[in-house]
């Protein structure tokens, strides 16, 4: 027998670390090569770890919601070959938790940490017992050779298990012996809680780790770009019109529905053309200005917010459009997103509109130069020759990198993004 390890994979071409959402195996169970063995999170997509190997789990490292670095192991497999105990593999059965143990030995601990020294526990584990103030020591493991998982505290948490205080101030004690890296951010989490003042019937919601992701990417957005924004009205009467007088037929012929966003994508990517810059990516001591106009679109499926890719969009007709839009809007839903659908995003369209919003400051995503958010198209009255007249009118709202774009620039953008709207029409759009 050999015993294999499992890494962390590059999910995609700048992503550097993932997060462990569930394990789909356990400890002793048989896979075979390319069965799937967790799923993991990154700030792009949502994937399946397949194993490398035929053999038998030998043990599982890297805990739920666990994030670690590329390369990292996180689980071991037991195949066929030749025979290799733990005693002649000690670095894959002691791999990340040893580093653990170890500095928890070279830092200070109170008496009641050392009792637990030699035992490993995952920093997820630490922080779930300091939190709950649970005694890990009288928590029995299901883990290999007694370890106590995730898991096992969970489950003692749903129990209404809850220890002395001396208990907390052990866990903290072991959590301050954790990896240098893992410290400040606990350090930091401290003292967000100590600002944060809970009520009687306040509820604890545990962040998941697609949302970590959103939330680590949203923030290197807004440290990293200076923002700025502008909007514009257009009139989008044509555009209504003639959706109405064709979204029927289509839907029966093509299976899938016409959307106005179908419409405003072609539009965004035929100025796109024109004004290359916004195709733009800040590189530090460069611009990259993009051939490809790639455009990136929020997709929001079960309470969280994919930004799948349409490729070539200046390329493609409407209904071209439409279709990729319904296709990767059903593969968000259904958890199917690869990760070839989330890269080369160059620009950004979010139909901010589906949810009754008629103005908005979009988020940049990260490293593209622009987004632009399509609001509600709602019925206004509007002067038109010194007359009058209720006309179907639409907010876009397009934010910008500072450092690439200037609002002259950025202006001259959004008046020919208006002009291909309030141009649209049987005539001048073909649909195929």
């Amino acid at each position: 027998m050999a015993l294999e390890k499992i890494t962390m994979p590059k999910l995609g071409e700048s992503v550097t670390e993932g997060t462990i959402s569930s394990w789909l195996v356990e400890p002793g169970q048989k896979v075979e090569k390319y069965d799937p063995l967790a799923e993991v999170l990154t700030d792009k997509v949502t994937a399946e770890i397949p194993s490398s190997f035929s053999g038998t789990i030998k043990e599982i490292i890297a805990a739920e919601d666990e994030t670690l670095e590329v390369g990292e192991v996180i689980c071991t497999i037991e195949t066929d070959g030749d025979l290799q105990t733990e005693e002649t593999a000690p670095e894959a059965e002691e791999s990340k938790p040893a580093e653990t143990v170890q500095k928890a030995e070279k830092s200070p601990v109170t008496n009641q940490a050392k009792k637990t020294e030699g035992l490993r526990y995952s920093p997820a584990v630490l922080r779930l017992a300091s939190e709950n103030q649970l005694d890990l020591e009288q928590i029995e493991g299901s883990g290999k050779g007694g370890r106590i998982t995730r898991k096992d505290v969970l489950r003692v948490i749903e129990a209404g298990g809850t220890q002395d205080p001396t208990a907390a101030s052990s866990a903290q004690s072991q959590m301050s012996a954790s990896a240098d890296t893992n410290q400040s951010v606990q350090t930091n989490t401290s003292a967000s809680k100590a600002e944060v003042v809970t009520q009687a019937g306040d509820r604890e919601i545990p962040i998941s780790g697609v949302r970590k992701a959103i939330a680590k990417h949203m923030v290197a957005s807004k440290h990293e770009i200076p923002h700025a924004w502008m909007m514009v009205e257009a009139d989008a009467t044509n555009l209504v019109r003639y959706r109405n007088t064709v979204k029927d037929h289509f839907k029966k012929e093509e299976g899938y529905s016409l959307t106005y966003f179908a419409f405003f994508v072609k539009a965004v990517a035929q100025a796109l053309k024109e004004f290359p810059a916004l195709n733009s990516t800040w590189a530090g001591d460069k611009i990259i200005e993009h051939k490809a106009i790639n455009i990136s679109i929020a997709v929001a499926a079960n309470d969280l917010l994919y930004v799948p890719v349409i490729k070539n969009a200046d390329e493609k007709s409407v209904k071209g459009i439409a279709r990729e839009i319904s296709e990767l809007a059903e593969k968000a839903r259904n958890n199917k997103l690869a990760t070839t659908d989330m890269e080369g995003g160059t620009f950004t369209v979010n139909s901010t509109g589906s949810f009754g919003s008629v103005q908005s400051m979009g988020i940049i995503n990260h490293p593209q130069a622009a987004i632009l958010q399509i609001e509600s198209i709602v019925k206004r009255p509007v002067v038109i020759d010194d007359m009058i007249a209720i006309r179907e009118m639409v907010n876009m709202c397009l934010s910008i990198d500072h450092r690439i774009l200037d609002g002259l620039l950025a202006g001259r953008f959004l008046q020919t993004v208006k002009q291909n709207v309030e141009h649209i029409s049987k005539e001048n759009t073909p649909l195929y």
